[in-house]
């Protein structure tokens, strides 16, 4: 049994790490940690490598809540309108984006109040669009030394990880050159359903190395 963050679109490494393992659990009970892929993720947009950042509501004094607690903020800015966008500029013209771009815009056309939620959501999408089973499990306490495999820093979006995973064509690779664990949208976008037997490939001895 591995542990993850539920994060935003997850970064490719982390999918890989979903596809060579047979159970995983999801962190829910850690303080909440700003500059993670907890709300952020990154897409190859017509100008290279392009954040998306969601806006989270800050409640707590003490700096201290915890992550299924966050809220976000649907009312300073309207970043599903932002995200969606977005996704259409990098992504309109790959192989395979018309297949998600309703589901995605459906869960888009939400307004999530917490942030677990909606990461949770667009984790669903995102097995089913693997063709995967999404079944999962979630923490009840957290543990700082765990029991299970932590791959919890996967989440750390200022973290370099060396990812032995096989190169794909990009939208803009031509111009930029290929760039590496972007979110695992861009991965699904150009290859649909190989996108599960392009992670599979990844060597194991990489991921756990981490």
């Amino acid at each position: 049994m591995i542990l993850l963050q539920p994060t935003y679109l997850a970064p490719i490494i982390q999918y890989a790490t979903i596809a060579n393992t047979s159970n995983f659990i999801f962190e829910v009970e850690d303080n909440y940690q700003k500059q993670t892929y907890r709300n952020r993720c990154y897409i190859f947009g017509p100008n290279g490598k392009q954040l998306l950042n969601i806006p989270t509501k800050h409640q707590s004094k003490t700096g201290k809540i915890k992550t299924k607690d966050i809220l976000i903020d649907n009312e300073s800015s309207n970043w599903q309108q932002t995200h969606i966008r977005s996704f259409q500029a990098a992504y309109s013209s790959s192989p395979f984006y018309e297949y998600y771009e309703d589901d995605l815009c459906a869960i888009y056309s939400k307004k999530h109040h917490y942030l677990l939620d909606l990461n949770l959501e667009l984790h669903q999408f995102v097995m089913e669009a693997l063709q995967e089973s999404s079944q999962y499990e979630v923490t009840t306490s957290f543990e700082k030394k765990t029991q299970y495999t932590d791959f919890r820093s996967l989440s750390n979006a200022k973290k370099n990880i060396a990812l032995d995973f096989p190169e794909y064509q990009q939208m803009f690779s031509q111009k930029y050159g290929f760039l590496p664990n972007l979110s695992i949208l861009d991965l699904l976008v150009m290859e649909g359903p190989a996108s599960y037997s392009i992670l599979k490939k990844t060597q194991n001895t990489v991921l756990n190395s981490l």
